[in-house]
């Protein structure tokens, strides 16, 4: 009876174990055989805006070294760093010292002139007098024609030096003149309003300008700001003035400040002689500068700082999308294979798109609001958790397949 007992159990046990057997080996074909569930996204309404993104650097929209045109040392400095001045506010006074006394001997220089220029015109009215007698003495005989020839070669000397002597008054007063805007250059004066942005000078250094104007101070015009943004070759071809661009910087990520493309530069910035001739493949890319003006009234741009830029290519509102990640193969420029859900089955069909962002996808023709696009399916999804269990990835600790 134990006996009998024993071999029911251990013929249970048996059955058991194919049983387990059986279903262990057989849950793929199971699964397989099982009715796919299909996981799908609508199509849905959204905005899409397709950008071009890039890196820029925030300059001031004008900006202007303001230089010494006089040598001489620096007598005082009247603003300092980061002051907002006007147009024609003082700035700086180089000692005047030596330029005045310029001034005084060009002065000089033109009262001498005039001076002799008188004395010769008094002599003139002489040698007319002189000469108008010569003549009537000579009709009736009382003198010779050599006498009368003297008095005409003085009267026409004497022209001829008081002509000269205009000419050396007309080069006195431009010395004069000179020399005044000489003084004048000691006081260097705002030629824009701004905000001084860097002081190059001390007070008690000499400026020496006699090859070129040694920059005391940089003005900036701080209410606009331009944007310099690197674009690639690749994206510069679709790229043009007027097109809608936003930017945020590192400090504020948060808000967008809009503004439109100005201008694409025809060539890159750092183009030499050589780079214009044709130049081999290589690995470096090549970029050109797009640039743009924004207002900055409270002047929180600031200069060189970082500008994330997106240039919008095209923005659709209210148009019909779906995520990128669905699409199929790509038949032609534009033309994509999806797969819609009709009463449960899927079914494939060609739409026509558009405009891409990051994530979705314009659809131009093709599917109407509400379809159902399929992602992926029950089945597929079983299968691929089920081979990468055998392949000892998925399942828990000691090997086993999750249940």
């Amino acid at each position: 009876m134990q006996k009998k007992k024993r071999r029911y159990f251990l013929a249970i046990l048996m059955l058991l174990l194919i049983a387990g057997i059986s279903v262990w080996f057989g849950r793929d074909y199971l699964l397989s055989a099982e009715e796919p569930e299909f996981v799908t996204v609508p199509v849905a309404r959204r905005t899409i805006q397709e950008t071009v993104s890039s890196t820029g650097v925030i300059n001031s929209s004008k900006q202007v070294d303001v230089g010494a045109q006089v040598s001489g040392q620096i007598q005082s400095l009247k603003v300092s760093l980061g002051e907002a001045v006007k147009k024609g506010q003082l700035l700086a006074v180089i000692d005047p010292s030596v330029k005045q006394n310029d001034l005084k001997d060009a002065q000089a220089q033109l009262k001498s002139v005039l001076a002799q220029k008188k004395a010769k015109q008094a002599m003139l009215k002489q040698y007319e007098l002189e000469y108008k007698r010569q003549q009537k003495m000579l009709k009736s005989r009382a003198s010779s024609a050599a006498d009368l020839e003297s008095a005409q070669a003085n009267l026409a000397s004497t022209r001829a030096d008081i002509e000269a002597l205009d000419a050396q008054i007309t080069q006195a007063r431009i010395s004069v003149d000179t020399a005044k805007t000489n003084l004048g250059y000691t006081q260097i004066l705002a030629p824009m309003d701004g905000v001084v942005i860097a002081v190059e000078t001390d007070e008690g250094q000499t400026v020496v300008s006699s090859q070129s104007a040694p920059t005391l101070l940089i003005l900036a015009d701080l209410d606009t700001m331009t944007v310099k943004t690197l674009i690639s070759e690749a994206d510069v071809i679709r790229v043009k003035a007027g097109m809608p661009v936003y930017f945020s910087i590192l400090g504020d990520p948060d808000t967008q400040h809009k503004s439109t493309l100005r201008s694409i530069d025809p060539a890159p910035e750092t183009i030499t002689d050589s780079d214009t001739s044709a130049k081999t493949a290589s690995s470096s890319a090549t970029y050109y500068n797009g640039q743009f003006d924004i207002a900055n009234p409270e002047h929180k741009l600031r200069i060189f700082m970082t500008a994330q830029v997106s240039i919008v290519l095209g923005e659709a509102r209210d148009t019909l999308s779906i995520p990128m990640s669905v699409l199929g193969e790509e038949r032609s420029s534009g033309r994509y294979e999806v797969r819609i859900l009709e009463k449960g089955v899927p079914q494939v069909r060609m739409i026509q798109t558009d405009l891409k962002d990051n994530v979705y996808i314009q659809v131009v023709s093709g599917l109407s609001e509400g379809e159902q696009v399929v992602v992926g399916d029950s089945v597929t999804s079983a299968q691929s958790v089920s081979q990468n269990q055998r392949k000892g990835f998925g399942g828990p600790p000691g090997g086993r397949g999750m249940r």
